[in-house]
């Protein structure tokens, strides 16, 4: 059987051993960068590879990009040679975050084609409460690459999310917070607000009060009731930098609605080109 959204901890652990089952661990956090390395370095999955979000799973900024990104796919397919991908590994992928963070991963390798990737429902936190196999060494790398073959389908930059909007072709769904996208708190960008015409969907919303993909159907019925008639295939994602918008459309892919797009620039970089509207919180009085 093929995974390709989520995979329990249960099933996980059935397959712990199996050298086709391939596990990267995403933790990171936003406001230190060492983080998730750290705590990486003290206790991880058995057998679990490291990836680093500004390391590993984004390319360097410029003056024109977002905060993070899309990594050389060479780089990143070279990368995951080393971490033992093949194109016949199952792949799953957790963080501490309920999936922010590693959905990032999720997205990158079906960018290259590759299906066979979930993500841990309940991540981190559920696999150490139910006391499951940990160690601290990290697994030997090996010399290898990926044959991947990054797509031009699935993402839009600036431009073209900009003359969507104008058309009214797209849906576009914002995964902050709703005081970041309200522009009321910003901690991490220089400008507060959001993309006129944008919608707001946390992607906490996604999740039960376990920390879990809420059941599918739920999922279903939420998103269509922010899309109004509108298709599946419309539906445009973003955040703040194209990291945790990839957690709404994961949660679009378990809904059965497919085929939606990422913004991989997201609001960090349509607030770097100063013509681009904006819709910015006002003080009432």
């Amino acid at each position: 059987m093929q995974y390709q959204t989520i995979v329990s901890s249960d099933v996980l652990l059935s397959q712990l051993t199996n050298p086709n089952w391939i596990v990267i661990d995403c933790r990171f956090d936003i406001t230190d960068a060492e983080a998730g390395r750290r705590v990486y370095r003290v206790s991880h999955i058995t057998g679990a590879h490291y990836a680093h979000l500004d390391e590993d799973l984004s390319g360097p900024v410029t003056a024109q990009s977002g905060r993070h990104p899309l990594p050389d796919p060479d780089v990143l397919c070279d990368k995951l040679g080393t971490w033992g991908v093949t194109p016949g590994s199952q792949v799953v992928v957790y963080d501490a975050a309920s999936g922010a963070m590693a959905a990032r991963l999720w997205w990158l390798l079906r960018w290259l084609g590759h299906r066979k990737v979930a993500v841990l429902d309940g991540g981190w936190q559920r696999w150490q409460a139910q006391a499951y196999p940990r160690q601290q060494a990290a697994p030997v790398g090996l010399a290898s690459h990926y044959p991947g073959k990054a797509s031009h389908a699935g993402w839009l930059d600036s431009d073209q999310v900009l003359h969507a909007l104008e058309q009214n072709e797209i849906v576009l769904l914002d995964a902050r917070a709703a005081e970041r996208f309200e522009g009321r708190a910003e901690a991490v960008d220089p400008v507060a607000g959001h993309v006129p015409g944008a919608i707001n969907r946390p992607l906490q919303l996604n999740l039960d009060n376990k920390g879990c993909f809420k059941p599918a159907a739920q999922l279903r019925q939420e998103y269509e009731a922010l899309l109004t008639g509108r298709a599946a295939t419309e539906v445009v994602h973003m955040c703040g930098s194209g990291i945790t918008a990839c957690h709404n459309q994961l949660a679009m892919e378990i809904a059965g609605l497919g085929g939606s797009s990422l913004y991989v620039g997201s609001w960090s970089e349509w607030i770097r080109d100063p013509a681009r509207p904006l819709s910015l919180f006002k003080i009432d009085g």
